[in-house]
């Protein structure tokens, strides 16, 4: 159904939509420094006192797999010869293959502090195909997808490409129609899968489209990338999270919609959950593995949004301190607590290095 808003609804929505979008580069940005750390004590050795700002990316990396992560395909496995071009460094990430092999690399070496990851980037890319196409166009989507990603100059800072680009890529060189390139490895169902969804939901949405077409306009996106069916699922309950932040009423306490998300989704009591866990990684750590797969991210995020549901700044930052795909995590869960408080962190969206950009595009997005 179509959202009747009077003049001041309209004013507030608006704020809750431009500061999800806004916090999405915060989180990304400011656990980039510490993306798939599994220590957390390694996080506080390279940053004593843990992150409580932009950082560089460090030049070694405790926990990095990456000289193990395939150049030719998504997953893992060899980085070396084969039949074809590598996909890494010849059809994407041009001139990066050197710093795949390396062991300790920092999969977002060389990055400086406010930089945003490949992701984030590719959240940005289709907030500009939208602009373009006064709507989502598959078809304009996957024309500036495949020109960003093999640009001979890149378009972005990161070095790493996770397993669903270099899938995604790998499938289109072998001559597969490339609304049909999605590849299936062991992390297809990761929240990396989200982190493009709340530029499509918020617009739709505020553009009257009703929320199961915009469901399901979520999912054809999804499946480009990210062909599994418990993802999908999960997707479906993030979009009717963000509509149901976006469109409360005022002065209702966000932390309702997070209840209903967390029962509905996965039968998840979130106060049960935050009552017996005496420190963050507990839950994040301990209940639940920090890395990538939806089973524990989505469970996770979904603490943190409701522990810290009143303090965005606190929340990212316990987000970054708990490693693991933090990154992706925290761009989820900055989308979730923008639309709950309505502002950014406004210290770190200042310091991002694209913000001027950012703020075009949001504002371009949501007129």
């Amino acid at each position: 159904m179509s959202i009747a808003l009077t003049k001041k609804d309209t004013a507030i929505t608006l704020d809750r939509a431009s500061a999800a979008l806004r916090s999405l580069y915060v989180g990304d940005a400011l656990s980039m420094p510490a993306h798939w750390f599994y220590n957390p004590q390694d996080i506080l050795q390279a940053f004593p006192g843990g992150i409580q700002k932009l950082e560089d990316a460090p030049s070694y990396h405790p926990s990095s797999i990456m000289s193990l992560h395939s150049t030719a395909r998504g997953g893992r496995g060899t980085q070396s010869g084969g039949a074809g071009r590598s996909v890494v460094g010849e059809v994407i990430l041009k001139g990066k293959t050197p710093f795949w092999g390396q062991a300790n690399q920092h999969y977002h070496q060389g990055m400086k502090a406010g930089e945003n990851t490949l992701n984030a980037h590719c959240a940005r890319l289709i907030t500009r195909s939208m602009i373009a196409a006064g709507r989502y166009d598959q078809d304009q989507f996957l024309d500036d997808y495949i020109r960003f990603m093999t640009a001979d100059v890149p378009q972005h800072p990161d070095t790493y490409a996770e397993s669903f680009h270099r899938g995604f890529f790998a499938n289109l060189e072998s001559g597969k129609p490339r609304d049909r390139c999605g590849a299936v490895t062991h992390d297809t169902p990761s929240v990396g899968g989200l982190v493009m969804m709340a530029p499509i939901a918020i617009s739709a949405r505020l553009n009257g489209i009703a929320l199961a077409d915009v469901q399901a306009l979520c999912r054809e996106h999804l499946f480009l990338t990210h062909p599994d069916a418990n993802l999908v699922r999960i997707c479906d309950a993030y979009i009717e999270l963000i509509d149901a932040l976006l469109f409360r009423k005022d002065g209702e306490t966000p932390r309702n919609q997070l209840i209903t998300a967390a029962q509905n989704s996965i039968g998840l009591s979130l106060s049960k959950l935050t009552a017996q866990a005496r420190t963050d990684s507990d839950v994040l750590g301990g209940r639940y593995s920090t890395a990538c797969y939806i089973t524990d991210s989505w469970p996770g995020l979904l603490y943190l949004a409701y522990k810290y549901v009143d303090n965005l700044e606190t929340a990212l930052l316990a987000n970054a301190n708990l490693g693991g795909d933090n990154v992706h995590r925290g761009a989820v869960l900055g989308v979730i607590l923008g639309l709950a408080n309505s502002h950014t962190v406004d210290d770190f969206f200042t310091g991002l290095k694209d913000r001027q950009a950012i703020d075009m595009e949001i504002s371009a997005l949501l007129q």
